[in-house]
């Protein structure tokens, strides 16, 4: 049903100058649905996400949520949606709670007090609410990128390789939340990885981009059933198919 697709991607692509970072790329997100966004290092997976989220224009193409176009509603739509990166950062001289607080209140979030100790629960990062942002190891960055991703009650959230720089551990327990915000409030996530084992486990589906360019589109069972779960194996046979 269309009703059901949150996100819709039609065409898109970015140029810079004669290098073409994402080459007319199409794919749907639907309600409640985990997409993965699989490839090498400049395959263009960034790229998308900051298109995305209106940080980089399109060159050209169309993107759509909620049934609407993003350039044209671009405010309301950004109300719902949320992202977060193993790569980016908050301001650093605030502290984690003084953070929080600043993007609850950007997003009218009504109950703060209460939902900031929830997250700061979930990512194991309550104690450091009264320490900034450049006392923080990565790992511990990471996961207030992620309390901030979520604290507006996101219907669709934009993960960019949101387990990067946590211990396997901690990797595990966001998945696991990750996962939990699906099943319980039917959260559609679009979540950029290199690691072919973790989209396994987290994702309803995988689209693969090489150099720019979707080139596989399936399931993640069906993808490991085809190649070797790794995603190298899985460009090193690519490539050997279109040799042949």
């Amino acid at each position: 049903m269309v009703d059901d697709v949150v996100l819709k991607v039609k065409d898109l692509t970015k140029k810079f100058g004669s290098f073409v970072a994402v080459d007319k790329i199409s794919f749907e997100l639907k309600k409640g649905e985990i997409l993965g966004l699989l490839g090498p290092n400049g395959a263009g997976k960034t790229t998308t996400i900051q298109m995305l989220l209106g940080t980089l224009t399109p060159t050209s193409g169309e993107i759509n949520y909620f049934g609407q176009d993003f350039f044209k509603h671009r405010s309301e739509i950004l109300d719902e949606v949320n992202y977060a990166s193993a790569y980016g950062n908050l301001p650093w001289r605030l502290t984690v709670e003084e953070n929080l607080q600043v993007y609850a209140r950007m997003y009218g979030v009504k109950d703060r007090r209460r939902r900031i100790d929830r997250l700061l629960n979930e990512f194991d990062v309550s104690e450091l609410r009264h320490k900034t942002m450049d006392g923080l190891s990565a790992g511990q960055k990471t996961r207030v990128t992620l309390c901030k991703a979520f604290i507006n009650y996101p219907k669709l959230i934009l993960l960019d390789e949101p387990t990067a720089s946590l211990d396997p551990d901690i990797a595990a327990r966001v998945r696991q939340f990750l996962l939990r915000q699906q099943r319980e409030y039917g959260v559609s996530m679009l979540f950029t990885s290199h690691n072919m084992a973790e989209v396994t486990e987290v994702c309803d589906r995988v689209i693969f981009l090489k150099a720019g360019q979707v080139i596989a589109e399936d399931t993640p069972k069906n993808l490991a059933g085809r190649v070797n779960a790794t995603l190298e194996d899985f460009f090193l046979a690519m490539a050997r198919k279109e040799e042949e």
